[in-house]
């Protein structure tokens, strides 16, 4: 081979260990959720943003600390699925401290004082940052307690009720995210 036709080999070589490392990673990406949420041992998950797992723990802490795992998973599922939505804010945080849009926001101390429910709350906060499917609500974006009967839930398609809330998403029959 000529020192001409070598060179020309060389980034393709390259070219073809970049991608298979690039599937590797793909496929190791996929296949990470944190060994509580049933990924298989031994993978490396990736790091999830420390203030977005602070801001969803809070919101699941605070928003549906009484609810079994699947409520919480369902909150924190709309709250996802804000996120992706282009009429609310692009990032947890955001979303989580919109004004007005969850009703212990000013009106409680943030103190955790139940710790079991705190680790509980985080652990699904980190499964829903990592991935876990999206596939309780329906691509819901709002939700409320059958205590309260807000005036917006008359304008959204209700999409399932889980432990005491109540989903809805707007639109008709589209849906956001499913991961």
């Amino acid at each position: 081979m000529t020192a001409k036709a070598e060179e020309q080999a060389q980034p393709a070589a390259r070219t073809v260990a970049s991608r298979s490392t690039a599937a590797r990673n793909s496929e190791r990406k996929a296949a990470t959720i944190s060994s509580k949420s049933g990924a298989r041992a031994g993978v490396v998950a990736d790091p999830v943003d420390t203030r977005d797992l602070t801001c969803l723990t809070e919101a699941l802490y605070f928003e549906a600390r009484g609810e079994g795992t699947a409520g919480q998973k369902a909150v924190a599922e709309v709250i996802l699925n804000r996120v992706d939505h282009p009429r609310f804010p692009k990032s947890v945080c955001g979303v989580v401290n919109q004004s007005g849009q969850f009703s212990y926001h000013g009106r409680v101390a943030k103190r955790f004082s139940e710790k079991g429910a705190y680790l509980r709350a985080k652990n699904v906060a980190m499964a829903a940052l990592s991935g876990a499917p999206r596939d309780l609500t329906g691509g819901a974006t709002y939700f409320h307690t059958p205590a309260v009967r807000p005036s917006w839930s008359r304008k959204f398609t209700r999409t399932a009720r889980i432990g005491s809330h109540i989903f809805y998403r707007s639109g008709g029959a589209q849906r956001l995210a499913s991961n």
